[in-house]
């Protein structure tokens, strides 16, 4: 465990093979900087992974943004973290010479991933995005050709609507990204089958 300015805490695990690009780790609420290494692992063996934990706190759980109720994001704390934590992933970069990383994100985790795309264009190589939502309103109009993105959603998600999901993979998709959306016959929570779809597409061209 170790911590880069401006304030995170995370862990970082050295990959055996540098043909593959850096993995970033965003948890969920209440998650930490150790809950998604064995997912990482998982779907990209022998990839470096960077994972984060979120500098804010909800009743002492950790996230990566404020929140004013579930599903209603305070996006004035989300633009400031979400610049918070690109700065994070460039200092981490130069300290470990890691590439540009693909984002691996649950719940908000991934809402902060798909704010890092539409915010900083260009940080990420891609993203995995599990369960998120639209992250702001009124985004800003950003350029993304060239930059892949998995999105998973849950038809039985009780917190994530199918419309919002469906928006989502709209709104990068008009940006340029190439977007892949599977809607999984699952709820919230993550499956087998998240895990096999992402490492698929991890490991595609």
């Amino acid at each position: 465990m170790a911590t880069i300015d401006p304030g995170f805490v995370y862990r970082f695990e050295p990959g055996a093979d540098a043909a593959r690009p850096p993995l970033l780790l965003l948890h969920g609420t209440g998650g930490n900087e150790d809950d998604l290494l064995p997912l990482g692992q998982a779907v990209a063996p022998c990839a470096a992974l960077l994972s984060p934990r979120g500098r804010v706190l909800e009743n002492g759980m950790p996230r990566f943004f404020r929140r004013l109720a579930e599903g209603v994001f305070d996006e004035n704390s989300l633009i400031s973290e979400a610049a918070a934590l690109a700065a994070f992933v460039r200092e981490a970069q130069a300290r470990h010479g890691l590439a540009a990383p693909v984002a691996l994100g649950f719940s908000n985790g991934a809402n902060i991933a798909a704010a890092l795309l539409l915010l900083h264009p260009g940080l990420l190589r891609g993203a995995a995005l599990l369960r998120a939502m639209v992250p702001l309103r009124q985004p800003p109009s950003a350029r993304l050709e060239g930059t892949r993105v998995l999105l998973l959603s849950g038809t039985a998600d009780p917190i994530v609507p199918a419309a919002n999901s469906a928006a989502l993979a709209e709104q990068l998709g008009k940006a340029g990204a190439a977007v892949t959306h599977h809607a999984l016959p699952v709820g919230h929570g993550l499956s087998q089958m998240d895990v096999t779809l992402a490492r698929n597409w991890l490991g595609a061209p």
